[in-house]
């Protein structure tokens, strides 16, 4: 079996998990990767340099997984993190071309960091090595190890949506970005949606030969097989939290000071495309609608900051702050309020007792890559008494949880209407459908985890390519 060498922005160090499901599972899906394969986990270490000089920092785990970090200079990261990464694609890639900034500076930065990233990584590339990149920090990454003599099978998987073709030809120069992107070997989507629309542009915009059947794109001579895994949780690891002293504490805390109120939650990294400011719009809607049921409703709304020097998400923590006191201010009454709205993170003990004690979970993305805390929600309920999730059909796990019309509810996050219609059905569903919604839903979560999608990538890197 071939060893792993996996590259990533940021990479978990060993000991140190991820506090909040809100963040992502990508920490926890490569670290079962790595530990079944064996190998190396490099990227940005977090911390800045005066000067780059492509020195590499190593932590060993004694259960084989090494991380490799290296610094970065001030400018890289204002230029390649903060300026192309998060303020063009990732505004770009989730339809928000209102929001994308267009420097030229970001993209010169974005290109000499993934050069400094190929050139730092590739002493630590043995020949039989596969070698897979993640997410659009790195799209070139895979042609720039190809034009250093890199000959191992590389793979790629994107994280977030890949929008329509009408909207990414807004990026300049996007056609050297995917040509560079079709030096990997494999590429990977969170589904169809994104995969379709990839397909789309390499076809219409490029002129490449593609087919659909078996994912394959070809252009200048060089095959890429681009294909849909949906990303899951660790199912085991998560549901085995219910199990801890802090898991039961927290969902004793939550459900004993709902006072008797039914609780619904929200946990989101504090983004603008988790669709917050909507989100809180649709519950304003639900009161206006239906008063008296402030005291049988109480939203609590889990949203660590992220990103945090980057203007736009400070805009939209200020707005969420104001919308969440309007609503606050227009329904309190003196012993209770209809939304508690909360800027940290959780432990995974915690936010599985928090899932299992709101019989309401709300994940309602404008648009998302897969979005695991809808899934993280199903896996944390009562077989017995399970709650019910309200999700967006924009989100990524919306093709997987809608389960035929028989699985999550589905809404459309931009409609205040829609979601205070929603929000009543769940709050009064009966118990026998909820618990029908609930089978269904749990079997994807169950046996499409993380484990598989591993495995199926990986094994796929094995079957295609150089």
């Amino acid at each position: 079996m071939a060893r792993l060498v996996v590259i990533s922005n940021r990479v978990a160090v060993p000991k140190a998990r991820g506090v909040a499901g809100a963040q992502g599972g990508l920490a926890g899906a490569l670290n079962s990767a790595l530990k079944a394969n064996g190998g190396i986990w490099f990227g940005w270490s977090g911390q800045e340099t005066d000067e780059f000089t492509g020195s590499i920092n190593y932590v060993r785990s004694a259960d084989g997984v090494t991380t490799a970090t290296i610094d970065l200079e001030h400018q890289d990261i204002e230029e390649y993190y903060n300026g192309y990464a998060n303020s063009t694609l990732w505004p770009l890639f989730h339809y928000r071309i209102d929001l994308t900034k267009y420097e030229r500076e970001f993209g010169k930065g974005y290109e000499r960091v993934n050069e400094r990233f190929a050139q730092s990584v590739l002493p630590l590339i043995d020949k039989d090595d596969h070698v897979w990149v993640h997410d659009y920090h790195f799209m070139p990454l895979g042609e720039r190890l190809r034009s250093m003599g890199v000959k191992n099978k590389l793979g790629f998987f994107l994280h977030i949506p890949w929008p329509p073709t009408n909207l990414f030809v807004s990026l300049p120069y996007h056609e050297r970005l995917v040509q560079a992107l079709l030096h990997y070997d494999l590429i990977g989507f969170q589904n169809d949606t994104w995969l379709e629309s990839f397909l789309h542009y390499c076809e219409k915009e490029l002129g490449a030969e593609v087919d659909r059947d078996s994912g394959t794109v070809e252009l200048d001579g060089r095959k890429t097989v681009a294909r849909a895994y949906p990303i899951g949780i660790d199912y085991d690891f998560f549901t085995g939290k219910g199990d801890t002293g802090e898991a039961r504490q927290a969902q004793q805390r939550l459900m004993s000071s709902t006072r008797h109120r039914t609780a619904m939650i929200g946990v989101d990294r504090l983004d603008y495309s988790k669709g917050l400011p909507e989100r809180l719009d649709g519950i304003a809607r639900f009161f206006d609608r239906y008063p008296d049921r402030v005291r049988d409703l109480v939203f609590i709304q889990i949203a660590p900051p992220s990103r945090e020097d980057i203007g736009s998400y400070q805009q939209i923590r200020a707005t969420l702050e104001q919308k969440a006191g309007q609503i606050n201010g227009a329904r309190s009454e003196v012993d209770l309020v209809p939304i508690r709205y909360v800027n940290r993170g959780y432990s995974q003990e915690e936010l599985f007792g928090f899932y299992r004690a709101a019989k309401i979970g709300l994940v309602t993305p404008l648009r998302d890559g897969m979005n695991l805390v809808a899934k993280e929600y199903v896996a944390a309920q009562d077989p017995d008494d399970p709650g019910v999730l309200i999700l967006s059909r924009f989100a990524g796990a919306a093709q997987q949880l809608d389960c035929d019309g028989e699985g999550a509810l589905m809404i459309n996050p931009h409609s205040a209407d829609d979601l205070a219609h929603h929000i009543r059905l769940a709050l009064d569903m009966p118990l026998e459908e909820r618990r029908r919604r609930y089978e269904n839903m749990i079997v994807t979560v169950r046996e499409e985890n993380v484990q598989r999608w591993t495995v199926n990538f990986i094994s796929d890197l094995g079957e295609v390519g150089s």
